[in-house]
């Protein structure tokens, strides 16, 4: 009460009471207090925020980490199931091809051997006939002998015919096969050639005939003297030279026939004699494309004829092999850019799954990360692990926040 007992302050023109001097001294000492309060209420609001608000991101966190972890379950999984897949599927594909290249492999190779078979079985046909041509040259001389025995049958002209036509005959039909030639075929000109030989690569046929003057060839043989002989000689000549003509203008038929043709003569030693004592009908008869053939020599025409008719067909089935080869090839190249491209793809796909694995470890390194958060709090300390954190002091010195150093 004494307090109030104070005279009167005048400031200027303003009169302060002492009680108003006093309520100004209390509103100056409550100040402080008002001051400290408002701060306590507000460090303790600030932590129970903080508090809140660090419950919420942990709540956050563990449920964004379960998230990630039931993700990462799945995505293991899915990983696995495609790894599965394709290694079931590689499997399949390399097996599919392991048995599409042993049956191409297999069936190539028992095609070449067949084939080598088919060759080798052909040249021993033809070294057997080579040796046959070689006991026919070696009974040549025996042959020759039975002539004189043939004079009674080659005496009639129809007979001789008939003997000579079936002599080559004979020798055709055994040394060619059946389709290979024609006896009596009838050419375009209304002529008939005792026999047609097919040609291979689709040529005009050979034309051989049988017909021989052998009735001058009696006469020299039967003339006594110099001068019978001699006019023997000059029939014979005359009558070789009529039917080298003959044959020339009758046989020889540009396209339809060969460019030569061969007069048979039924005896060797009928051949011998006219190489050795009529050469010039054997030079007139080259040039109007006539070859005068002995059984011998016709024997081993047929046989390289036969040789070449085989030869044709065995290039006919090595072309049909070459092709089958080319196919063949042309299937691989196929299978290899087609197991390439399978490649390229097996290829990308690894480079996704790769790339799967390696956002699935940033994922796992993340929430390793988000594991290896701290907090400290005021009466209690939480820690997942222990990482590196750098620590932040708030204003007031009460609360302690680690942060965790991103990448």
């Amino acid at each position: 009460m004494n307090a109030f007992q104070f005279p009167a302050v005048t400031i200027g023109s303003v009169t302060l009471s002492p009680m108003v001097l006093a309520g100004f001294a209390l509103a100056l000492i409550a100040i402080p207090f008002v001051l400290l309060g408002w701060a306590v209420w507000r460090s303790g609001r600030a932590r129970l925020w903080q508090q809140a608000e660090t419950l919420r991101r942990e709540q956050a966190a563990e449920a964004r980490l379960g998230e990630l972890l039931k993700a990462q379950a799945e995505m293991q999984g899915r990983l696995a199931t495609m790894a599965d897949v394709f290694g079931s599927r590689q499997a399949e594909l390399n097996q599919s091809i392991s048995q599409r290249l042993d049956g191409m492999t297999h069936r190539l190779g028992t095609t070449i051997t067949e084939q080598t078979k088919s060759t080798h079985d052909n040249l021993r046909s033809l070294q057997e006939r080579l040796a046959v041509i070689d006991a026919a040259q070696n009974n040549i001389q025996s042959l020759a002998k039975d002539v004189v025995g043939l004079q009674a049958i080659l005496s009639n002209k129809q007979t001789r015919g008939a003997f000579g036509q079936s002599r080559m005959e004979t020798i055709v039909a055994d040394g060619l096969p059946m389709g290979a030639f024609t006896f009596q075929a009838t050419l375009s000109n209304g002529m008939r050639p005792d026999c047609t030989i097919r040609m291979p690569n689709n040529s005009p046929p050979l034309v051989i005939d049988a017909k021989f003057p052998l009735e001058a060839w009696n006469a020299i043989r039967d003339g006594e003297t110099p001068e019978q002989k001699k006019i023997a000689s000059q029939q014979f000549r005359r009558d070789l030279e009529v039917h080298i003509r003959d044959i020339s203008e009758k046989y020889l038929i540009a396209g339809e026939t060969q460019e030569m043709a061969f007069l048979f003569v039924p005896s060797e030693s009928i051949f011998a004699e006219i190489h050795e004592n009529f050469e010039n009908v054997v030079q007139r008869a080259h040039k109007q494309r006539v070859v005068i053939v002995s059984p011998s020599l016709l024997m081993l025409s047929i046989q390289v004829i036969q040789a070449v008719l085989k030869d044709q067909r065995m290039r006919e089935q090595a072309h049909l092999i070459q092709g089958e080869v080319i196919r063949l090839m042309e299937d691989l190249n196929r299978l290899d850019d087609r197991t390439r491209k399978l490649q390229g793809h097996f290829l990308a796909a690894q480079k996704d799954v790769d790339q799967i694995l390696t956002s699935s470890d940033k994922l796992a390194r993340r929430g390793a990360k988000i594991e290896a958060m701290e907090f400290e709090i005021p009466g209690g300390r939480i820690e997942e692990e222990e990482t590196p954190a750098k620590a932040v002091e708030s204003r007031t010195g009460l609360l302690k926040l680690r942060v965790v150093d991103e990448d």
